[in-house]
């Protein structure tokens, strides 16, 4: 297959390295020429414009059988997720509709359901999220969907075969805000910790969206996140045991405080993604994921 890669950063990347390592033709997009020695190492071909410019797409080739839209906000607010989310993806959209590709996957966020009760969420759930840049994800994800149906606004249009994933808190190599947290002696148990974390490893982010890229039905959401949501002091008694240091301090904390910092507290449920893309996950819980992490710090 011939793959665009559209944000080759942390998740982008070694997406790009397997996908040739496994003999597809694979492209990758970036703002700047910065890390086009990295992503040649890699057996990418480096492309470079910006999908907050459309201008800048027009110059790129469009012929392509996979797409994948994993570009990073870096933080900020309403304004930069909707030039990057939503102006972007629709960017994308008109970019690509006179020669659409086989599959296109976006990667959204579990942050998009804003359920703070403890309560399990399915790909059904409500998505409410109080949280600006979570609202913005929702319109996103909207768009897209309208897309894969034949319609945008109120004309019909050629079906945009996408597929979005919903993307619990990803860690691997380098990266866990909690973890990272627990290990500079910053973490804080807050409240009692019984609000839920839902997480991924990156290598399994990796695997999914290969297996939505080859199996996924346009129009359809997957949450993708690892087989068990774990209480924050469940996790951080896991991580004071293996390392051998002391438990975080608590502070005070409630929903109100969570609701107004856009925190969530809910389980994300993969179930869709295990029954129907027959996803096997190499990390399927925290345990596992971390263990690699803790191994490759102490090796």
């Amino acid at each position: 297959m011939r793959v665009l890669i559209i944000g080759c950063g942390y998740v982008g990347l070694p997406l790009g390295r397997e996908l040739a390592r496994q003999g597809h033709e694979v492209f990758g997009l970036r703002r700047s020429a910065l890390a086009e020695t990295e992503l040649k190492a890699a057996g990418i071909t480096p492309l470079h414009a910006d999908i907050t410019r459309p201008e800048t797409l027009a110059k790129l080739p469009r012929a392509w059988d996979w797409v994948v839209n994993c570009t990073a906000s870096g933080g900020g607010g309403a304004e930069d997720y909707r030039n990057i989310y939503l102006e972007g993806n629709q960017n994308l959209v008109a970019w690509l509709a006179d020669s659409p590709p086989k599959k296109f996957v976006y990667t959204s966020s579990t942050s998009v359901y804003g359920q703070n009760d403890g309560s399990v969420v399915t790909e059904a759930s409500p998505v409410e999220p109080d949280a600006p840049t979570s609202k913005v994800l929702v319109e996103t994800e909207a768009f897209l969907r309208e897309a894969a149906g034949g319609t945008r606004g109120r004309l019909p249009h050629q079906c945009f075969p996408a597929v979005i994933l919903r993307v619990a808190g990803i860690y691997g190599p380098g990266r866990g805000h909690w973890f990272k947290a627990f290990l500079r002696g910053e973490a804080r148990i807050e409240g009692d910790g019984a609000r839920w974390l839902n997480m991924i490893h990156r290598d399994d982010l990796i695997g999914i969206i290969i297996a939505a890229l080859r199996d996924a039905r346009p129009g359809e959401i997957f949450n993708a996140a690892d087989n068990e949501p774990v209480s924050q002091r469940k996790f951080f008694e896991w991580l004071a045991a293996e390392l051998k240091q002391p438990m975080p301090p608590a502070v005070a904390a409630d929903a109100e405080t969570w609701r107004r910092r856009g925190a969530t507290n809910k389980r994300v449920d993969n179930a869709k993604l295990c029954a129907e893309l027959k996803y096997e996950f190499q990390f399927p819980d925290f345990r596992a994921g971390y263990a690699a992490e803790i191994a490759r710090l102490t090796a």
